[in-house]
């Protein structure tokens, strides 16, 4: 029998504040089993009015100063596709379905009705890089069933690499149920007992494709148990002994995890092995102890000896950046909210698609805030649709959208 918990706001990722100032507004979507393009055919109307616009000027567009970043992300892209094959990222983790209910602002047991998306952290971060035309693969498992079977042919579609997932004919795929209540509070239901997901072994570990890494992604949800914890940490070794950038998003559900003590103890486990930490403000309060997340000290003291860049997102304001030798904001996109599920993993997509191709980011401090703008515009762009995977951009998109945002 599936078990099912529910979490609130203080475990949810980012990016769950209605904008005061719109100039997106998502539309309602149709997810049937049909419908799961590979090219983000979710936008809205408007979205694909200003891509087309975008697409004709793009070869002469060039503005001075911050403007910069469309005419530099938009050098080595036509169509939203590399001009070379872009490299490597692979995330390892969890892929389930995710069921949004088909209204906002009511609580999972009030909801009339569901759309069923696919998601799961470390999968959206995956097809988020394919969509923004990088290079991207994923390593899982899900259930020898109907919803397992539709989450990889999503993968194939989305041109995500797939020769590391694996079936599993004893457990099921694993479904989570999520809403934002009029109230503003996240409230999550899962269902895994155990799920596929949880069952993968390192025998199973595509050793080659991890190998072939320039960065691996990574949650904290498979340390929750054995066997999946024993594989994330192989996967890990293995990445890092080939000299990959290991990149952390703890993305934390509490209720998944037996206690809050041991997802602490758990989350920090492999902390100081990071080169990145993306966190939230809630998760920075939930490691800490209740401090304030926006205190620079409280920050630095997450920082570690080999962490190369630490990022705090807040919503729709934005992120803070920490290295070593600098830090700073940069402000976010304002929008209308319709579904805030995946937005922080469509802004993990959006930095790691750019460190992928010029790993000097992580020293150069413009070209890193360039960078962040990019990831910004894609989370922003993500909460005015449903769904998580559905409702992630193509590069098109978000540089139609910075555009407007600099004219």
């Amino acid at each position: 029998m599936a078990m099912a918990a529910a979490v609130s706001a203080s475990s949810a990722s980012t990016f769950n504040r209605a904008g005061s100032s719109v100039f997106l507004e998502g539309k309602p979507i149709n997810l049937s089993n049909s419908q799961f393009p590979s090219k983000g055919l979710y936008r809205s109307s408007f979205l694909r009015m200003l891509e087309i616009k975008a697409q004709h000027k793009r070869n002469t567009f060039e503005r001075s100063a911050s403007g910069l970043i469309v005419k530099a992300l938009s050098e080595d892209d036509k169509n939203g596709k590399p001009s070379e094959v872009s490299p490597l990222v692979v995330c390892f983790g969890e892929l389930l379905i995710d069921f949004v209910p088909t209204v906002n602002g009511v609580s999972l047991a009030d909801a009339p009705a569901f759309k069923k998306a696919p998601g799961g952290a470390p999968a959206n971060v995956a097809v988020g890089i394919a969509r923004l035309g990088g290079s991207s693969a994923f390593v899982g498992k899900v259930g020898e069933d109907e919803f397992g079977r539709m989450l990889v042919d999503i993968l194939k579609e989305n041109n995500v690499e797939h020769r590391g997932m694996r079936f599993d004919s004893g457990a099921r795929t694993a479904l989570a149920f999520v809403t934002l209540k009029a109230d503003g509070e996240r409230e999550f239901m899962f269902f895994r007992n155990p799920s596929a997901d949880m069952l993968l072994t390192e025998s199973e570990l595509d050793v080659d494709l991890i190998q072939k890494a320039k960065i691996f992604h990574y949650g904290s949800i498979s340390l929750i148990a054995d066997p999946c914890r024993s594989a994330h940490l192989a996967a890990m070794r293995i990445a890092r002994d080939t000299g990959s950038i290991l990149s952390y998003d703890p993305n934390l559900r509490l209720p998944l995890w037996p206690s809050a003590s041991e997802a602490r103890e758990g989350i920090l486990s492999i902390w100081d092995q990071a080169d990145l930490i993306k966190v939230s403000e809630e998760e920075i309060e939930f490691l800490t102890g209740g401090a304030d997340p926006f205190d620079d000290t409280v920050v630095r003291n997450l920082f570690h000896p080999n962490l190369k860049l630490l990022l705090v997102t807040e919503g729709q304001q934005g992120c803070r950046y920490y290295t070593k030798d600098f830090n700073g904001r940069v402000d976010g996109v304002a929008v209308q909210a319709v579904d805030t599920t995946g937005a922080g993993d469509a802004f993990v997509s959006g930095i790691l698609s750019q460190l992928a191709k010029d790993q000097n980011l992580l020293q150069k401090e413009e070209s890193l805030r360039e960078a962040l703008k990019f990831a910004n515009a894609c989370g922003a762009i993500t909460v005015t649709e449903r769904g998580a995977i559905p409702a992630l951009p193509t590069r098109e998109a978000v540089l139609a959208v910075l555009t407007k945002v600099l004219a």
